[in-house]
């Protein structure tokens, strides 16, 4: 018995692993998109975290989360901020939804996990980005400069508060639930292997 609990954790540790990789890759092929200022970037890396949450756990969704980032330290041009940031919503993110999935197995769990997910994530978006990312990058720019960045896109813009209520919040939100739109079509046929059956 205790081999087989063994084996299982192993397994657990190897597919985290395997998924962190992909994760790491996916982070790379971050891309702007233009409802959005250009240095706010779209990506799919959180699916692999959010697999792993349904899986084996919201902990080890949240392990993936953290060894991207610690990997895309190697590439970073934010001196490690974009990738707390990004640590700390997609964290939130495959918590909550492991969380929630974790005490009843369904569908219907699953699909709550996940907008909560996504609902809290976009809420902590405003303070990691208020008090985190932007006084970061407000040492390379000035406020208004990166207030121009999305007055490019709305005019109407009155603030850099604002600007991140209006576009950042929303941003996060969509971005998750991209990621639990493309798991809710592949854990299905995904789970087997990762959980070896």
């Amino acid at each position: 018995m205790a081999e087989r609990t063994k084996t299982k954790f192993v397994r657990k540790l190897v597919f985290t692993a395997v998924m962190a990789a992909v994760a790491f890759v996916l982070q790379l092929l971050e891309f702007s998109v233009p409802v959005i200022p250009s240095f706010v970037k779209l990506d799919f890396s959180e699916l692999p975290a959010l697999l792993c949450s349904f899986a084996y756990g919201g902990g080890y969704g949240v392990a993936v989360c953290l060894v991207k980032n610690l990997l895309k330290l190697i590439t970073s041009s934010s001196a490690g901020i974009g990738e707390l940031a990004n640590f700390l919503l997609g964290a939130v993110f495959v918590l909550t939804a492991g969380l929630i999935y974790s005490r009843r197995k369904s569908r219907k769990t699953a699909l709550i996990g996940s907008l909560s997910g996504a609902a809290l994530s976009a809420a902590v978006c405003f303070p990691v980005n208020w008090f985190i990312a932007y006084p970061f990058y407000m040492t390379m720019m000035p406020a208004e400069a990166i207030l121009g960045m999305y007055r490019a896109i709305l005019p109407s813009t009155p603030s850099l508060a604002a600007a991140i209520l209006i576009f950042n919040v929303p941003f996060t939100f969509l971005k998750f639930m991209i990621s639990v739109g493309v798991a809710f079509l592949v854990y299905k046929y995904l789970s087997p292997i990762l959980k070896g059956k």
